[in-house]
């Protein structure tokens, strides 16, 4: 999978996956698919809570999360307009 979640254009999986890279609170990067995240609360810590029902505790704002999502989706836009 090539950085930012989409699979190039010859990888056996011809669908685009689509995540955003966030911080764990202990630094570790993961990559959450922006589709299935039911809620996202700031208790302080930012609580991402999945449609499966899994949560994830980030270091990102909301703010910084939807501002992700935005500019990935952008790109991939972008991108299908280039022909990529």
């Amino acid at each position: 999978m090539g950085r930012g979640g989409v699979n190039p254009p010859d990888h056996p999986i011809k669908m685009r996956i689509i995540m955003i890279l966030l911080t764990k609170l202990g630094g570790k990067e993961v990559l959450i698919n922006e589709r299935q995240i039911e809620t996202a609360q700031e208790t302080p810590d930012t609580v991402i809570t999945m449609i499966n029902g899994h949560t994830y505790i980030v270091t990102e704002t909301i703010e910084e999360i939807m501002d992700k999502v935005v500019a990935f989706n952008k790109s991939t836009k972008k991108k299908t307009r280039l022909g990529d």
